[in-house]
């Protein structure tokens, strides 16, 4: 009797254990299709709530001079909203039109291509093994057939629900953006609240450091992007730089993720100018890397000043990971990121292990 009952029980604890464990698995994966499903709602709360401590010191600053808080956070996201339609307004007329001037005028671009020295040059050396005429008359023909142009960028259809989802989710970050400002104070006390009584002033002093690092980070960032943007606006126009709206944009967007952004726009519209004439590659190529000079010991130095203080091996390296991880978006939170977990490190961890 009491080996069957012992062998009864051994049966059922396996089966408990073997049940659980599915069990376990199952709500895991449960969690993580979820998380998966939720991922865009998830990038909008994250950002949303980045813009709100990158506009918080402007907010602040209303606040101090006994502006309501409330009227300080409506009067920033105004502001912010009416500079950003402003500048969409005043562009994208621009970049639309330069866009079907440069689709029609790709024939053309890719006739003189094959006709330039380098193209010659590589016809003579590959004579016989690649017939280079071929291959440029044919990508004159695909380039001709406004069909075969639309179809790169997925079709109608497609750009416009992204079109769509753009915009979507636009009015969904700047809600949440007002939200978060306007009750941040109350975030900030409920965070605090969780936290017990001895530890609280140092996680009070650390987290209003953090806010304080990413809100002067975000405004700082963003100032260089503007610069970059503006200065290659007007080089790239001088010196007849194809779609000069489209690739002061993209110059733009390069300088929000610190020192691999500003490397990778320089690079996107030096090909970009080199395609169309070696003269204006070799023009783009040397005014971006004095560009990137004045920037680096110039400008950065100037409008970030004590925002983040992160080493540069670390910089790239976060800018990296977030950009593998989150594309361009994760890119640019990376850097606050790490510098966040810096400064933890240097208020917390470090007076920590000092007094053991």
């Amino acid at each position: 009797m009491g080996t069957g009952q012992g062998r009864s029980l051994t049966l059922n604890s396996a089966f408990r254990v073997g049940f659980t464990g599915t069990l376990g698995v199952g709500l895991a994966i449960a969690v993580m299709m979820a998380l998966q499903s939720l991922a865009t709602v998830l990038i909008y709360i994250g950002l949303a709530l980045f813009l709100s401590l990158g506009l918080e010191p402007i907010v602040q600053w209303f606040v101090e001079r006994k502006v309501p808080r409330s009227v300080s956070v409506i009067l920033v996201i105004l502001a912010f909203v009416l500079i950003v339609v402003g500048a969409g307004l005043l562009i994208a007329p621009i970049v639309i039109s330069q866009i079907q001037t440069f689709v029609g005028d790709l024939p053309d671009i890719v006739a003189n291509l094959a006709a330039t020295g380098w193209v010659l040059e590589l016809e003579q050396q590959f004579t016989g093994a690649i017939d280079v005429d071929a291959i440029f008359a044919n990508l004159g023909d695909w380039v001709s057939d406004p069909k075969n142009v639309l179809s790169v960028g997925g079709g109608v259809v497609t750009i416009g629900a992204g079109i769509l989802s753009f915009i979507t989710g636009a009015i969904i970050v700047v809600i949440l953006t007002i939200y978060f400002a306007v009750t941040m104070p109350t975030i900030k006390s409920a965070m605090f609240s969780l936290v017990a009584a001895s530890s609280r002033p140092t996680v009070e002093s650390v987290t209003e450091e953090v806010t304080r690092s990413i809100g002067r980070y975000v405004l700082g960032q963003l100032s260089l992007g503007i610069v970059n943007g503006v200065c290659s606006a007007i080089f790239l126009t001088i010196i007849g730089a194809p779609l000069p709206a489209l690739l002061a944009f993209v110059a733009f967007l390069g300088s929000l993720i610190p020192l691999v952004g500003p490397i990778t726009g320089a690079i996107i519209i030096t090909a970009s100018c080199l395609m169309v004439s070696p003269g204006l590659g070799i023009a783009a190529g040397i005014y971006y890397l004095v560009y990137m000079q004045v920037e680096a010991y110039l400008l950065s130095p100037r409008i970030m000043k004590a925002a983040v203080d992160v080493p540069g091996a670390l910089v790239i390296i976060a800018a990296i990971a977030g950009g593998t991880l989150g594309g361009v978006l994760g890119a640019v939170v990376a850097v606050p990121v790490a510098a966040s977990a810096l400064i933890v490190i240097r208020k917390v961890v470090v007076p920590a292990q000092a007094k053991r």
